[in-house]
């Protein structure tokens, strides 16, 4: 990757997949980018986390953002090679949903988080406030279930963690890329209780069939560039 513009650090991460077909996905995405599949499946994810310390390079900890964020995702191919593709990403925090906007280009929204640890693990309530936007709640606990360990090269894990660029798209139909850097994952198999997951809806999909594939990682430190054409 080339020089980094902001370092922070993603705790508690859950990570919860549901394979769909491929068609489901390829219908969403804009022109340049190609359904990424694991043998022969699309998936949707929906990834929530902690960030901490989000700050430009060189800056202390000290004096960066922290707020909690939830994601829905899919994986992709463009001109780059693979990446993730995000269709919304939820946070609680006002300035730091503006710089995403501004600086990425993502999809981020101001939303109304708590996020606690509790004895039987960690509880996720997430309800979207953005302005005109779709409206999206998420209430969830999660727990890591065994033993962390890295992640195998070409598993599913890898698949679907082990992805170190995204493509975005510009009002103006522009895709853009970036690249961010950290640590192979830490993952453990995992524990997840969804009471309430509008995320789907929110965008366009209907709910998948099955279970998830669920992974929990106690977190990495990441370093994010700025985003280019693509």
């Amino acid at each position: 990757m080339r020089r980094s513009l902001l370092s922070m650090r993603w705790t508690d991460i859950l990570f919860a997949h549901w394979s769909v077909d491929p068609g489901v996905v390829a219908a969403t995405l804009p022109e340049g980018l190609d359904v990424d599949t694991h043998d022969g499946d699309a998936y949707l994810g929906v990834v929530g986390f902690r960030m901490e310390s989000i700050r430009p390079r060189g800056l202390p900890r000290s004096l960066g953002l922290s707020f909690p964020e939830l994601n829905l995702r899919t994986y992709v191919r463009g001109s780059e090679g693979g990446g993730v593709y995000f269709y919304n990403l939820d946070a609680d925090d006002r300035i730091g949903v503006s710089l995403a906007r501004g600086l990425f280009r993502l999809p981020y929204y101001r939303a109304a988080m708590q996020v606690e640890d509790r004895v039987d693990g960690v509880r996720f309530r997430s309800r979207r406030t953005h302005r005109r936007a779709s409206p999206a709640r998420f209430d969830a606990t999660y727990r890591p279930t065994g033993e962390t360990d890295p992640v195998a090269p070409g598993s599913l894990d890898a698949f679907l963690t082990e992805r170190y660029r995204f493509y975005t798209e510009s009002d103006g139909g522009r895709l853009y890329r970036g690249e961010i850097d950290h640590p192979p994952w830490p993952l453990s198999d995992a524990a997840l209780t969804i009471r309430e997951n509008t995320l789907f809806a929110a965008n366009g999909f209907d709910r998948p069939g099955g279970e998830p594939h669920v992974r929990y990682s106690p977190g990495i430190d990441v370093t994010a560039g700025r985003i280019r054409r693509s």
